[in-house]
């Protein structure tokens, strides 16, 4: 029975700091923006380049993995 008080006062806890006045709320996270432009740049580069990085990699792999 404490147990089930302790987690629900724990989540009660939780659930008033993330309701609190919060100055940024509204606004994008900094890492939702990091992760969007990292996408976004890693498909600028793949789309007019994928060719040579596939046949990079192929060759890296093959170069690795061959016997001999």
């Amino acid at each position: 029975m404490r147990l089930y008080a302790f987690l629900l006062a724990a989540l009660a806890a939780l659930a008033a700091r993330l309701r609190g006045a919060d100055p940024e709320r509204g606004d994008v996270p900094g890492w939702v923006m990091i992760t969007v432009m990292t996408a976004a740049l890693v498909l600028a580069i793949l789309v007019p380049f994928r060719e040579a990085i596939v046949s990079a990699v192929q060759n890296a792999l093959n170069s690795v993995t061959s016997v001999g």
